[in-house]
């Protein structure tokens, strides 16, 4: 009978822990490495990474480096012996040393159809661009940034409602299900094979920031309900609305003709907040004020009426 694989998992946010899942099915987790604990929440208090919450649970070894290129760093995988290292949103560079320490090397679940949206963000790009479709990739990690050679992958279209948060739970699902494809393949001797990326339509996925959060009304109403969308649930949309600063949750792009200055308020009702854009207009139907909830429109507009009453 064939040994289970020595698996090292590398991950931390919730999208990594389908493939966590994934991977303790298919063989032996004998490590686990996450970023190290972060100040989370209104105390500022350390916070476990949602792979280490997952990690403690199962009584699986922790490890959080703050970097991988030390040779004691090396010397510590070396010693954990593993068939292969998976790589899900960890947030750490893998060094070539440490690529070539698995005897099968490493791999990466990454959520693009590469080459597009190599980088932090793929998920809030592919959405803020309009792309139709979208998907995973099971990559053999090597030297660069997301440019290893893709064994397996799945594409899914992208709804039109679709928000960053929907979008980055189906997934993470989908990376999970390549992921499990691939190491059944290895479980009955059947390395994937590995191809090259194209050449052509290589894009990156830029780390988001919070300042791209500000609507500029010159845009359209498309490409603002498009960043709605994708910055939804962060860092959220906001915009200087009838003199109220908002964040915008929900909104959906209007094709309405005015002659009107962009952030102009056209209408206010409690179906939604129609503002002026470049052209067209967004009719926002869910926001935030300072301090709030989300809120339905209408629910914000009769907190407006109550304050002035």
């Amino acid at each position: 009978m064939t040994a289970p694989l020595r698996i090292i998992f590398a991950g931390t946010p919730e999208f990594a822990l389908p493939g966590l899942r994934a991977a303790a099915r298919a063989g032996d987790i004998v490590a686990v490495y996450t970023q190290p604990d972060r100040p989370a929440g209104r105390g500022r208090q350390l916070a476990h990474s949602p792979v280490k919450q997952a990690a403690l649970g199962n009584g699986w070894p922790v490890y959080q480096p703050t970097t991988l290129k030390t040779r004691e760093a090396r010397r510590t995988l070396e010693a954990l012996a593993p068939d292969l290292i998976v790589v899900i949103a960890y947030g750490l560079i893998l060094p070539p040393k440490v690529l070539a320490i698995p005897r099968l090397g490493c791999w990466n679940v990454h959520a693009s159809l590469l080459p597009r949206w190599r980088g932090a963000a793929p998920i809030q790009r592919a959405l803020e661009a309009g792309d139709a479709q979208t998907g995973v990739c099971l990559m053999q990690m090597a030297e660069g940034l997301d440019t290893g050679p893709v064994m397996l992958s799945q594409t899914t279209p992208i709804d039109a409602d679709e928000t960053g948060g929907s979008l980055h739970n189906r997934l993470a699902e989908l990376g999970a299900e390549v992921l499990s494809d691939g190491l059944t393949l290895l479980r009955i001797g059947m390395r994937p094979v590995a191809q090259p990326q194209a050449a052509d339509g290589v894009t990156y996925a830029h780390k988001l920031d919070k300042a791209e959060a500000h609507l500029d009304w010159n845009q359209s109403a498309i490409a603002l309900e498009r960043k709605v969308r994708a910055f939804t649930p962060w860092p959220i949309a906001e915009a200087i609305v009838n003199g109220d600063r908002l964040r915008i949750h929900a909104a959906q792009a209007r094709a309405l003709e005015h002659t009107a200055a962009p952030g102009s308020v056209l209408a206010f009702t409690r179906n939604g907040l129609d503002i002026a854009c470049g052209d067209g207009a967004l009719r926002i139907t869910i926001v935030q004020r300072d301090g709030g909830r989300a809120m339905p429109v209408a629910d914000y507009l009769n907190a407006r009426l109550s304050l002035r009453t």
